[in-house]
């Protein structure tokens, strides 16, 4: 494993983090979620992605079990509010109450006195920015996280909780966006604005939901078992790319993997390493095979040749307007 320093912070994380969105408590059973972290544990991965909205909050507490009886002070916890944890009006969001109430539940959940990183899940146009930027002051003040972070926001909304993290003292260090060879809407305005305000990249699903694996095929159903299949939330997500011409481009991709020494897989996750704002790729799985086939990309180099080449295949279908980093106009 290879590390890398968050930002331009001190903090320092594994450049492949261990997520579990879409698999602890709800697409896998808890044994082969342990396996997992267990298998990412044992590869040298010691970070580790949440939100307290994953599986209903059920992912929260399967990682914190899972954790369970590792020395703490090694290993990097991140987790997210913003969406939905309950039935009542301020069971979401980023407002005050919402933050300072959520944290608690995290903590809970996670089995630890504090979050390396929390991270603010999505942009609330229903709460002024001061209110957030300052709840989140008051968290780590309260030695409940160490630094926080945003997902999903877009350069000018970076930029603006920047500001009122210096005026607050604060450490904002980071951005959590989707990134893939895909999917390279944060290349054109977050990532430039990130450079110069000092944070990191902590992208998610830079194998693109299963797609840049190449177990899609053009033409042909979903594999059984596969995240397309899945009726839990992963099938709309995945759906999406699933096109003849995307799926004959990533099929593409294989000589020049090879070429690599790489899986399709490892390959795509050792292509968004390449960017030198990107501090972590995040990786899920539902099998400890699949931690220790993806982890295979750390320190990966790939040379500008075959960059280029990867962008010759795929650029007609990437996508690279910096509009979609959206958020919901309103609360959900």
């Amino acid at each position: 494993m290879d590390f890398r320093h968050l930002g331009r912070s001190g903090l320092v994380i594994s450049e492949i983090a261990y997520g579990n969105w879409l698999t602890h408590g709800s697409q896998v059973e808890e044994d082969a979620a342990l396996a997992c972290v267990r298998a990412a544990l044992d590869c040298g991965i010691t970070t580790f992605d949440t939100a307290d909205v994953y599986a209903e909050t059920r992912a929260e507490s399967v990682l914190g079990r899972a954790l369970k009886g590792e020395r703490r002070e090694g290993l990097e916890i991140f987790t997210k509010v913003y969406w939905p944890t309950g039935p009542g009006r301020n069971d979401r969001g980023l407002s005050r109450k919402h933050i300072l109430e959520a944290i608690d539940g995290s903590l809970s959940r996670l089995g630890t006195d504090y979050v390396d990183l929390y991270q603010a899940h999505r942009f609330d146009y229903s709460t002024p920015l001061e209110e957030t930027m300052s709840a989140f002051a008051d968290v780590v003040r309260a030695g409940k996280a160490l630094y926080i972070g945003v997902s999903e926001w877009n350069a000018e909304q970076i930029r603006a909780a920047a500001e009122l993290a210096r005026e607050l003292r604060v450490p904002l260090v980071s951005n959590q966006p989707q990134y893939s060879m895909l999917w390279r809407v944060i290349e054109a305005e977050v990532v430039p604005a990130s450079e110069e305000l000092g944070l990191g990249q902590i992208v998610w699903s830079p194998i693109a939901q299963g797609v840049l694996t190449g177990k899609y095929l053009p033409g042909q159903p979903p594999p059984a078992g596969s995240r397309a299949t899945d009726d839990k939330g992963g099938q709309d997500f995945v759906s999406r790319m699933l096109t003849d011409d995307v799926l004959t481009r990533v099929q593409q991709l294989r000589p020049l993997a090879d070429e690599a020494g790489l899986s399709l897989a490892q390959l795509a996750v050792a292509w968004v390493l390449q960017n030198p704002n990107v501090s972590a790729a995040i990786i899920g799985a539902s099998r400890p095979e699949q931690v220790r086939e993806n982890v295979k990309a750390a320190g990966v180099r790939l040379d500008e040749s075959l960059l280029n080449k990867i962008d010759v295949i795929l650029d007609p279908v990437v996508n690279r307007d910096p509009a979609l980093t959206l958020s919901p106009s309103t609360r959900p």
